[in-house]
């Protein structure tokens, strides 16, 4: 199973990402984890620019959504909610509405800020997005603060925070492998 993650953050050494990367770490083998990379190159969204076909970034963003059996998202906080930049991702891959990419793909969403309450309000403001777009949204949170001091090398410095992310990321391995069940039966018929 193959789970694709999303960081919220464009920063080249962003706290997210790494979050991301820490999760990639407590993936139970043989799922994976894959980060998305080309969040910075998708346009704002325009339904003029959507008419016919997607621009090349939107459509790549569709696609690796498309292809992945789950997402995880990690998002900063920025004034108090999501970084636009991630919100503009998700009302691209909310299109078309209702198959779209996101439609019953089962969404997680973590985060880590440099404050103290660990991105806990993006965190919410992203889980009712994606619900709104269809996604099959996992109630979990993993508010990480004091970003700057929450890594130990390739693991959260907190025990409890690295034993949450790593229920976390079981349950949605558990949503994307129940996810994947109703597909691989129709196909086996």
């Amino acid at each position: 199973m193959r789970v694709l993650g999303i960081s919220g953050s464009l920063r080249r050494d962003s706290h997210n990402t790494r979050l991301l990367r820490v999760a990639a770490q407590v993936m139970p083998p043989p799922h994976e984890l894959e980060l998305f990379d080309g969040l910075k190159e998708v346009p704002p969204y325009d339904a003029d620019d959507d008419v016919d076909e997607a621009p090349e970034a939107a459509q790549r963003l569709r696609d690796a959504i498309a292809d992945a059996d789950a997402v995880l998202i990690a998002t900063p906080e920025y004034n108090s909610s999501l970084p636009g930049q991630l919100k503009n991702a998700i009302d691209w891959a909310s299109r078309p509405f209702p198959d779209n990419a996101l439609r019953n793909k089962p969404v997680a969403v973590i985060g880590t800020s440099t404050g103290m309450f660990g991105a806990v309000w993006a965190q919410a403001e992203a889980r009712k997005v994606l619900g709104a777009t269809g996604a099959r949204v996992v109630d979990v949170e993993l508010p990480v603060p004091r970003a700057e001091a929450a890594f130990v090398g390739d693991r959260l410095a907190d025990v409890e925070l690295h034993d949450s992310l790593a229920r976390i990321v079981d349950e949605l391995v558990s949503a994307g492998m129940t996810a994947r069940e109703p597909h691989e039966l129709r196909a086996a018929a």
